[in-house]
């Protein structure tokens, strides 16, 4: 069972990254959380590590701090969460949200993101929101900017990972993009701001009579 790996970053992609551990590279799938945080290629990073086993694969979870890890581990302890859904929630609200929405019983917001329909939500506030009463929310959510070429097909790809429609994913990036602000100088800036346009109440009612 691994428990933390720590060696050099060599590739880092929104949903997913390879950690190169004295010559062995371990691919690690990540929420857009850690990614955020994350520092450049060849930057020596440190992972908490959730191992998944199955019968036919095993898979390594990785985040930077001890409460993201935990969050996700209570999530895929929920019936019908495995760790894909698990990650995308992780992914589509920040834990400073997420934890009071699930004590709150706040199911408009947890069905926005994607993947999560009423059922799952009900679910999840059913069986976690005792168990969420003495987390805190303290921890910060910590940016790191950086600019990649490629960028509009950076963040669509980032999008389709976490369960977004194609069509709904290039429309609501162009917005973004093609907007006044200055969002666009960076993929974490751009991928957040159409994330939080995605999450809009009307953008829900738009996805919905799609």
């Amino acid at each position: 069972m691994i428990g933390h790996l720590r060696g050099h970053l060599a590739d880092k992609r929104p949903n997913q990254v390879v950690v190169d551990v004295n010559g062995v590279g371990y691919q690690v799938m990540i929420p857009l959380s850690t990614f955020y945080a994350l520092g450049e290629l060849r930057d020596t990073v440190t992972l908490l590590i959730h191992t998944h086993v199955r019968e036919d694969a095993l898979a390594l979870y990785g985040f930077l701090t001890a409460r993201e890890k935990h969050l996700f581990e209570l999530l895929i302890s929920a019936s019908g969460v495995g760790p894909s859904l698990a990650l995308k929630i992780l992914s589509g609200m920040s834990a400073d949200d997420l934890i009071p929405a699930i004590r709150g019983a706040d199911f408009p917001k947890l069905t926005r993101i994607p993947g999560v329909g009423r059922k799952t939500a009900e679910r999840i506030v059913l069986e976690l929101r005792d168990k969420l009463a003495a987390v805190e929310i303290t921890e910060p959510e910590q940016v790191a900017p950086a600019g990649r070429t490629q960028l509009e097909a950076d963040v669509i790809s980032a999008l389709l990972n976490l369960g977004y429609d194609r069509r709904v994913a290039e429309g609501a990036v162009a917005a973004v993009v093609g907007s006044e602000t200055k969002t666009s100088e960076s993929f974490e800036a751009v991928l957040r701001a159409t994330l939080q346009q995605l999450s809009s109440p009307a953008q829900k009612s738009n996805r919905r009579g799609a």
